[in-house]
């Protein structure tokens, strides 16, 4: 097993906990919409970087999934969500844990399908 595969599935696991963590809040209402949405952006976000440390792919440590999948296609990767729908949970990463304003970027059904999508994506990528 090589470092990089260790670190992918590693980062795998990681998300696997924000998927559990999003999946437990996103129907109760206790939890507020940008909570929720946060562990959303770190699972796409791990399951991206799972990915580049997989196939050795450099890069900054950075919360922007629009710029991670920029980085991943430059390399030859095809992302299977588009860098517009990333982009909406960019603010989920910090904006949104600091401020109280709610601004429906994307709706909860997106997300969903957003998180699912990458985790199937990523399954397929490391193993």
């Amino acid at each position: 097993m090589t470092p990089g595969h260790e670190e992918a599935l590693r980062a795998l696991r990681m998300a696997d906990r924000d998927i559990v963590a999003f999946r437990k809040m996103k129907d109760d209402p206790d939890f507020h919409f940008a909570i929720t949405c946060f562990h959303a952006q770190q699972a796409i976000e791990k399951c991206m970087k799972a990915v580049m440390f997989e196939r050795g792919i450099v890069f900054s440590p950075i919360h922007d999934l629009a710029r991670l999948a920029l980085s991943l296609q430059e390399s030859g990767v095809v992302v299977p969500c588009t860098v517009d729908e990333l982009r909406k949970l960019n603010p989920f990463a910090v904006t949104f844990r600091y401020d109280d304003t709610d601004i429906p970027l994307i709706g909860a059904d997106a997300v969903e399908s957003m998180v699912d999508t990458m985790r199937l994506w990523v399954g397929k990528a490391v193993r």
